[in-house]
């Protein structure tokens, strides 16, 4: 049996990430696939309610069934930030544009300078929504922001996160089946499943 599903995303990255988790068992599309090119509000100031807020635009705009996630990095030494605003976190704070990840980082690792914890997680809440039925679904890692970028896997912040099961290493060091054993958006991801292998 295989089951399709459209995820509320244009991000390649997460696309592939997402689609090696779920396995064969489901066909994941993008937003491209469905014939979605516009720009999806994000306005709420929780994880949970952007990822809600993307899944119900799909939902209603498109007329499908879907699944959309959102991710933030919490770290300690920032009191929680950057959370919601993970993405623009470079942009908001002078370096770069929005969604840059170099810049992002840069920001990041600055910020940290004098920091005396790095202590930090990864959260993502994956917001399904199903006919008139909505169901979230969350994945925790936690870990520590690394004093240096090191590794050339993954993408955003993966090369100074250092999850607390990788022994010092950065995600970005991790082949994708190991990050995804650990990450946050597997764990995430694999509590749909098994939601949607039991309907």
């Amino acid at each position: 049996m295989n089951y399709e599903l459209i995820m509320a995303t244009n991000n390649a990255h997460k696309l592939e990430e997402v689609r090696q988790i779920l396995g064969n068992t489901f066909t994941v599309k993008g937003l491209r696939d469905i014939g979605c090119t516009e720009d999806i509000p994000e306005t709420a100031d929780t994880l949970e309610g952007n990822a809600l807020q993307k899944a119900l635009y799909v939902h209603e705009h498109y007329g499908v069934d879907c699944f959309a996630d959102d991710t933030g990095l919490e770290v300690d030494a920032l009191g929680g930030a950057p959370g919601v605003y993970t993405a623009r976190f470079g942009a908001m704070n002078g370096y770069g544009e929005s969604h840059d990840a170099d810049a992002n980082i840069q920001c990041l690792l600055d910020k940290l300078e004098e920091a005396e914890t790095r202590t930090a997680r990864f959260r993502t809440v994956i917001a399904l929504v199903q006919g008139q039925e909505e169901r979230l679904f969350e994945g925790i890692v936690e870990g520590e922001i690394l004093l240096q970028r090191v590794g050339e896997e993954g993408f955003g912040y993966d090369p100074v996160f250092a999850p607390l099961e990788a022994d010092g290493l950065a995600f970005a060091q991790m082949s994708a089946e190991a990050k995804n054993a650990i990450s946050h958006r597997g764990r995430a991801t694999k509590k749909l499943a098994e939601y949607l292998l039991k309907k």
